[in-house]
């Protein structure tokens, strides 16, 4: 795993994104969604594994699920899990701050 530098402060991250609204980035040639939610970044993988739809363009429920804009399936934004178990989880990143910025940690490969 490699970690990348996807913002240089906490103030950057809570300028550039709204709370809970889902917000697409490319890291290493993958695209990645991420959400701030209640002062937490999550990342996850931004292709609905049930029928490839750009998670980005989706919602978050009261639940801190993201709601895939075609057909409803939700993902759990910490775990990736698919909710009713339907389809396959999400992959998810993972997400570190210090004194640097706010880094993801990503595969090597591109997806």
């Amino acid at each position: 795993m490699e970690w990348i530098k996807i913002f240089e402060s906490k103030e950057e991250l809570q300028s550039k994104l709204r709370e809970s609204a889902p917000y697409r980035i490319d890291v290493k040639g993958q695209a990645i969604c991420i959400v701030l939610r209640q002062n937490v970044l999550h990342a996850f993988e931004n292709k609905c594994s049930h029928n490839g739809e750009a998670l980005h363009k989706g919602s978050i429920n009261y639940l801190g699920e993201i709601v895939c804009p075609w057909h409803g399936y939700r993902f759990n934004i910490k775990t990736g899990r698919e909710c009713a178990e339907r389809c396959q989880d999400l992959e998810t990143f993972p997400v570190k701050e210090t004194e640097e910025g706010l880094f993801i940690a990503v595969t090597s490969h591109v997806l």
